[in-house]
């Protein structure tokens, strides 16, 4: 029998934009597959509009929070509808970048040195000498990340701004210069990194993420066999460290500058990442010889409850 799969999109965070981009591929990918696919703009109805379907399988392709923070996997699991990605606990996890980076560095993958403070507070003076970056601690696609130069005086006074919609506690991380890597795992298998070259950008944000031409997606990345491996290594095991399924993808830092530290750190492990057209996932898979097609069947075929 045809499986019936809802592709859950839109939503109302910040990455409603991409959540749709990444639904609409999803969801034509799937029909190509011959699935029935029903197409579902994600609203506070949503628990209605599910029962009513009744699909079997959930294909979640939100963004942000209640997409990506364990909310709708919470759901999913009364309402008893295998889904893809990963389990509540891991997403909440994953979203919360401090303690996502607690669970990690136990695990024995590096991170940069961080503090958590109140906004407000991070605006009156410098958290830690520059350069640093400030980041909301349950955003993705780049939404609120600022850096701060070696040569700034004061930290950015956007932080004061009562339209500020990111929240009051906010992460200072040291910057790391260099290289940004990202490799993605599926299943329990590793994929090729790729070296992110964003020319135009100071660094990977929201528009060299998904306008078109924003970014340069170099794979295999252009570095030696053993951080490559390294990469890879430390992919999968952030991946089973914060307790992912299906798939996953973790950025990283390399600061292999001539004068540099040789430091490799991971940044964050986001657990739905894009599936744009100028998203890195579907670039992987094809590097690993899976087409897009293959990919999203996939984790149709992967998803479950209590992930």
């Amino acid at each position: 029998m045809t499986k019936h799969v809802a592709v859950l999109m839109g939503g109302w965070s910040s990455e409603r934009p991409v959540s749709l981009a990444s639904g609409k591929e999803c969801a034509d990918a799937l029909e190509a597959r011959g699935y029935r696919v029903t197409r579902v703009d994600v609203g506070r109805d949503i628990a209605t509009v599910l029962t009513s379907l009744r699909p079997d399988v959930a294909f979640n392709a939100l963004h942000g929070p209640f997409g990506e923070d364990g909310c709708i996997q919470g759901l999913l699991e009364i309402l008893e509808i295998p889904y893809t990605h990963s389990g509540v606990m891991a997403s909440s996890l994953a979203m919360n970048k401090d303690r996502a980076k607690a669970v990690m560095k136990a695990a024995g993958v590096p991170v940069a040195p961080h503090c958590i403070m109140d906004r407000l507070e991070a605006a009156r003076e410098h958290a830690m000498k520059p350069p640093y970056v400030i980041k909301p601690v349950n955003e993705g696609s780049s939404f609120g990340v600022l850096i701060v130069g070696e040569d700034q005086e004061h930290p950015p006074q956007q932080l004061y701004s009562s339209e500020w919609p990111y929240g009051d506690r906010i992460m200072v991380e040291r910057y790391v210069a260099g290289r940004e890597l990202t490799c993605a795992v599926m299943g329990d298998v590793a994929l090729g990194v790729i070296d992110i070259v964003s020319d135009q950008h100071q660094f990977y944000d929201y528009d060299a993420k998904y306008a078109p031409g924003g970014s340069k997606h170099i794979l295999p990345a252009e570095i030696s066999p053993n951080i490559y491996h390294e990469v890879q290594k430390l992919t999968l095991k952030a991946h089973q460290a914060l307790g992912c399924r299906g798939v996953s993808r973790a950025d990283f830092r390399l600061d292999d500058r001539l004068h540099g530290t040789g430091e490799l750190i991971c940044l964050e492990v986001n657990t739905q990442p894009g599936m744009t057209p100028t998203s890195l996932v579907p670039d992987m898979a094809r590097h690993a010889g899976h087409s897009f097609e293959d990919v999203v069947s996939w984790m149709v075929e992967d998803a479950s409850c209590a992930r």
